[in-house]
C-alpha cells in the first residue's frame, strides 16, 4: 500500500509541477523528449537497417565459400590496385574445379548480365539475367511462389527455361499465369517454368523480384561466359567437413586449375559471410555511439532542468515536508516521494519522445518502402533511459528534502 501512495502523490505532485512551472517544465521535459528521440530514433534505424542488411547477407549462406575476383573485406585499407588485374573464375574453370573436388557435391557456378525481355507486347528493361549450373539451388534456397527448378538434363543440355521475379511478372503479366508462357530474351525464346516469391531489394546484389535465371548452358549458347567473365564459382561445405577445410581445398585446386606454382601469390579471392558479418558489426556498434552521443546532449540538458524543477518543487513544500515528519514520514518516504516525482516527469517526456519515433517510423516507412520498427528493446531502453535520468536528476533535491529538520521545515514559511 505504501508504494502505491507514494507513486499517487508523486504523480500529483508532478502534474502540479507541470502545471505550476510550466514553461519551465515544458522546457525540461523537452530536452529529455529530444534527447530519447534522438537516441531511440537512430537505435531504431540501425536495428531496421541491420536487420534488413542481415537478412541479405544470410541468403549467402553461413556454410557457402565464393571464389571470386575481388574480396569482400580485410580489414584496414582496401587494396583495390592489388586485385583489379585478377582474371574472373570462368565456367571453364568451375567445371574443372568439379572435376578435382568429387567429395564436394554442391559447387555452382553464376553469371549474370542486364537485357530487356518482352512479351508480346510488353516489355521489361533493364533485367538482370542470370545464369546458374544445376547445382545453385543446393547453395540458395530459392523461395518458389509457383513452377518449380530445371531438372538436372535441362541444366546440362542448356534447355531455354526460365523462373522469373514478381516484378517482371507485373511488367509482363499483369493479367496472366506466366508458367508455361514464353518470353524472349537475348534474341531467343525462353518458357517460364516458375514465379519467385518476393524478397524485396536484396543488399548482395541479387534482387529475385527483378530477375529472370535460366540455365547456364543455355546462355553459353549465345555468348561466351569464358571471354566475358564476371562470374562466380559457389561452394557448399559438405556434411562432416568445417569451414577451414573447405577453404583449403578450394585454394589448392584453384591454385592447381591456374597452374600457379608454390611462390606465386593467390590470384582469387575465398569470400564468405563471416567477413560481412565483422565489418557490420563495427559498422553498426559506431553507429549507436553516434546516436547514444548526439541524444545525451539533449537529455543532459534536459536533466539539469528536471533537477532544477526538484530544487524549487522541495523550496515550495518546505512547510508540507516539515508537517510530514512531524506526522511521522521517516526519511526514506519523502527520499522516495521526490524521487519518484523526478522520474515520472521524465517519463512523461520520454514517452512523448516514443510517440515521436513512432510516428516518424510510420511516415519514413511509407514515404521509402523500408521495413522501419520500434522494437520492443528500443522502447525498453527509451524507458529505462527516462528513468534513470529522473533518479540522477532528482536525487540531490530528494536527499535534501529527506534531511530536513521538521521544526525548521514547518517555520521555513511562516
Amino acid at each position: 500500500m505504501l508504494i502505491f501512495r507514494l507513486l499517487k502523490e508523486s504523480f500529483d505532485f508532478a502534474l502540479q509541477a507541470l502545471i505550476v512551472n510550466k514553461l519551465r517544465t515544458v522546457l525540461s521535459l523537452l530536452g529529455i523528449t529530444v534527447g530519447i528521440f534522438a537516441i531511440i530514433t537512430v537505435y531504431s534505424a540501425v536495428d531496421s537497417l541491420e536487420a534488413n542488411i542481415r537478412n541479405s547477407v544470410s541468403s549467402l549462406g553461413n556454410n557457402v565459400v565464393y571464389v571470386q575476383k575481388m574480396p569482400w573485406g580485410g580489414g584496414g585499407e582496401y587494396k583495390w590496385w592489388k586485385y583489379i588485374n585478377r582474371p574472373e573464375p570462368t565456367y571453364s574453370e568451375f567445371e574443372l574445379l568439379q572435376k578435382k573436388m568429387k567429395d564436394v557435391p554442391d559447387i555452382a557456378y553464376l553469371f549474370g548480365t542486364n537485357e530487356t525481355v518482352k512479351y508480346r507486347n510488353n516489355s521489361a528493361e533493364n533485367v538482370t539475367i542470370f545464369s546458374a549450373s544445376h547445382k545453385y539451388d543446393k547453395i540458395w534456397d530459392l523461395d518458389l511462389n509457383s513452377g518449380r527448378y530445371f531438372t538436372e538434363g535441362e541444366s546440362r543440355s542448356g534447355s531455354a527455361l526460365g523462373i522469373i521475379g514478381v516484378e517482371v511478372v507485373k511488367g509482363l503479366f499483369p493479367d496472366q499465369d506466366p508458367i508455361g508462357k514464353e518470353v524472349k530474351l537475348l534474341g531467343r525464346k525462353v518458357t517460364i517454368i516458375g514465379v519467385f516469391n518476393r524478397q524485396g531489394k536484396s543488399m548482395t546484389g541479387q534482387n529475385f523480384d527483378e530477375m529472370v535465371l535460366v540455365p547456364s548452358n543455355f546462355l553459353r549458347k549465345i555468348m561466351n561466359l569464358d571471354y566475358l567473365g564476371g562470374g562466380a564459382i559457389m561452394a557448399k561445405v559438405p556434411e562432416g567437413w568445417s569451414m577451414d577445410r573447405l577453404k583449403d581445398e578450394l585454394s589448392a585446386n584453384m591454385r592447381a586449375v591456374r597452374r600457379l606454382s608454390p611462390r606465386e601469390d593467390e590470384n582469387f579471392a575465398l569470400n564468405e559471410m563471416s567477413l560481412i558479418s565483422s565489418a557490420l558489426d563495427g559498422l553498426f556498434s559506431t553507429l549507436g555511439i553516434i546516436g547514444t552521443v548526439i541524444g545525451g546532449f539533449s537529455i543532459l540538458v534536459g536533466g539539469f532542468g528536471i533537477a532544477n524543477i526538484m530544487f524549487v518543487s522541495v523550496r515550495e513544500r518546505t512547510t508540507q515536508i516539515g508537517i510530514q515528519k512531524s506526522l511521522g514520514a521517516k526519511r526514506e518516504f519523502i527520499l522516495l516521494q521526490f524521487l519518484f516525482e523526478a522520474v515520472i516527469l521524465c517519463l512523461f517526456g520520454g514517452v512523448l519522445g516514443l510517440l515521436l519515433v513512432f510516428v516518424l517510423i510510420k511516415i519514413a516507412s511509407a514515404a521509402v518502402e523500408f521495413d522501419f520498427f520500434l522494437s520492443l528493446n528500443n522502447i525498453i531502453w527509451g524507458l529505462g533511459i527516462s528513468a534513470i535520468i529522473g533518479l540522477i536528476s532528482g536525487f540531490l533535491p530528494a536527499l535534501s528534502a529527506s534531511l530536513m529538520n521538521p521544526v525548521d521545515a514547518i517555520r521555513a514559511n511562516t
